[in-house]
């Protein structure tokens, strides 16, 4: 069983900068797919972007060149750089680990709350 939490959401202005983190814990984390989602009240849950343990990203058209998904395999965290923040990136991020074998993400994060004001 996986553990994720997930830290470094808040407030910021239009503009800005914030960096999420997800630290992962627990058996079976070699070889997957990291991820962080988001979702904002009436709308469907997004991919915002995901790596994998090779180091192969994929982001959302609308966060590309804005966000940067990185990852430290020795300490099982992925992190989420989000630049240039618009208020329509408003919204509840959620990490999310993928097994290789798996075509959908098995453990999911709590989620930590982005608010960008315009």
């Amino acid at each position: 069983q996986v553990q994720l939490v997930e830290s470094g959401g808040g407030l910021v202005q239009a503009g800005g900068s914030l960096r999420l983190s997800c630290a992962a814990s627990g058996s079976g984390l070699s070889d997957n797919t990291m991820g962080w989602y988001r979702h904002d009240p009436g709308k469907q849950r997004e991919l915002v972007a995901t790596i994998t343990t090779g180091g192969g990203t994929n982001y959302a058209a609308s966060v590309k060149g804005r966000f940067t998904i990185s990852r430290d395999n020795a300490k099982n965290t992925v992190y989420l750089q989000m630049n240039s923040l618009k208020p329509e990136d408003t919204a509840v991020y959620y990490c999310a680990v993928q097994p290789y074998w798996a075509t959908v993400p098995s453990s999911w994060g709590q989620g930590t709350q982005v608010t960008v004001s315009s």
